[in-house]
């Protein structure tokens, strides 16, 4: 097999239980990558090979005398740095936690390795998962494998930049503010954000991979209730409303008036919907009845206050201070982080009940509709910048531009209204970058979207290829 770099997690597990390759052979493989790639963008930042080697030897071994542990028998993956796994670093990029190694694994590290799958390595994020640009200060930047001089993404942009240049076969990452999806329109990789709380919280634990196939792969194996209600709560997510292309009854909101995509990232959606009509799809330029900036004022909210017990006594008196000096008119993304800081609970309370409206909005819209195509955010990936994320600016259509609102706002649809999205790569701009397209779905329908992302890669825009270089 010469293409083991570029292939699918779901093709690999079938040439592993097929004995066309063996699991030790897979794993050496991935390493000599890594001995020779990782340096070029820092993606890797943690590794066990003993117990990865001894683990592998034993699946190998597992095999020959007909046992097979699981779905993932003996593939080789990575996991993103704040995923507890025992005995391997989780800093969450803090000096203060370079040196932690958890005790007990996280519950979807245990799931992955009960369906037989050998966690490797660790990737790199940005400082305790909150940036959309990936450096910290324990392990240096990550750059994307589609150009060095650029960010993969954040914050689980060592996942998707380990993914594109081939060092492993299958990654998982988290996402309360596209940080799945983020990286993997960056990186030219699929993405899936899961539906609220199947698994986690408002931050969801979801898969990276090379191949939609291995979406659904990964969510089959993932989806599940926490640890401690398993013995009495399992969770069976519906099969897809369509499994035909033509089937589909696809809404389009492509553009915005206030958050429209630049040229380059337009022209590969537009050119997607172009194809997909062509092909006979059923499409429909309409939208659910929800202000895209409204979302996304209301994704930061939630996020913040969510995030907001992180946040050190010393931090939470200066908020205090700082509330009393706003000016009402004032909705710059520090002051609304104040405000989310120190809200009172009635302030949060009348925040979900604007979220509760939105989400009744969008099961109205999903009447009409199986998904809806949109923008992940409104570039290409960019040069990094290290600069606090408030302060940045960015180039959007050749014009320096405030860096959160570029960034930012396409992904708060499904956050806010907790349902599922998945980022499939449609294509790449006259420079070479990728862009992809955002499928959002049903809540709990995770497997619409999915389905739809593999339809498109069977029938559009073909498999995934390594970058230049990561051959």
């Amino acid at each position: 097999m010469n293409d083991l770099a570029s292939i699918s997690a779901t093709k690999l597990v079938g040439a592993l239980k097929n004995k066309q390759v063996g699991s030790l052979e897979l794993l050496e493989f991935y390493i000599e990558r890594y001995e020779r790639l990782n340096p070029r963008i820092n993606a890797i930042v943690a590794t066990d090979f003993d117990s990865a080697r001894k683990r592998a030897n034993d699946a190998d071994a597992a095999l020959a005398k007909g046992e097979v542990w699981g779905p993932l028998h003996g593939l080789p993956m990575t996991i993103k740095d704040n995923i507890p796994v025992v005995g391997m670093p989780n800093t969450y990029g803090m000096p203060i936690a370079k040196e932690f190694v958890p005790s007990a694994n996280a519950d979807v590290v245990e799931s992955l390795l009960d369906a037989g799958a050998i966690i490797f390595w660790k990737t790199n994020l940005p400082l305790m998962g909150m940036d959309t640009q990936t450096f910290n200060e324990v392990y240096g930047q990550t750059n994307n494998p589609w150009d060095v001089t650029k960010t993969p993404g954040g914050s689980s942009g060592g996942p998707a930049a380990a993914l594109a240049a081939g060092l492993t076969g299958l990654e998982i990452g988290n996402d309360i503010g596209g940080s799945i999806r983020i990286p993997a329109h960056f990186c030219g990789v699929y993405g899936h954000k899961p539906s609220y709380n199947i698994p986690e919280d408002l931050v969801v634990n979801g898969p990276l991979a090379r191949s939609a196939e291995d979406l659904r792969l990964a969510m089959d194996i993932i989806v599940g209730p926490p640890s401690h209600q398993r013995q009495a709560i399992t969770i069976k997510l519906p099969l897809p409303r369509k499994t035909n292309l033509r089937e589909f009854r696809v809404g389009l909101w492509m553009d915005d008036p206030s958050y429209p995509p630049d040229t380059t990232v337009g022209n590969c959606l537009q050119d997607l919907a172009d194809r997909l009509a062509k092909m006979g799809a059923n499409l429909k330029t309409e939208k659910p009845d929800i202000d895209l900036g409204h979302s996304d004022r209301l994704r930061d909210y939630l996020a913040l206050t969510t995030l907001s017990l992180r946040e050190p006594q010393e931090i939470f008196n200066r908020a205090v201070n700082q509330l009393s000096t706003l000016r009402k008119e004032d909705q710059s993304l520090e002051a609304r982080g104040v405000r989310a800081l120190t809200a009172y609970h009635r302030d949060w309370n009348w925040v979900n009940s604007r979220r509760a409206i939105i989400r009744q909005k969008w099961a109205d819209y999903f009447q009409k509709f199986d998904i809806l195509l949109c923008p992940v955010l409104r570039i290409a990936t960019h040069p990094h910048d290290h600069t606090e994320i408030t302060k940045r600016v960015v180039q959007f259509n050749g014009q320096d531009s405030n860096y959160y609102d570029v960034v930012m706002p396409w992904n708060s649809l499904s956050l806010v209204a907790y349902l599922p999205a998945t980022v499939a790569p449609i294509g790449f701009t006259p420079k070479g970058l990728p862009v992809g397209v955002q499928i959002i779905g049903p809540y709990l329908e995770d497997h619409t979207p999915i389905q739809f992302a593999m339809l498109l890669e069977e029938q559009v825009t073909g498999s995934f290829k390594v970058p230049p270089g990561f051959e």
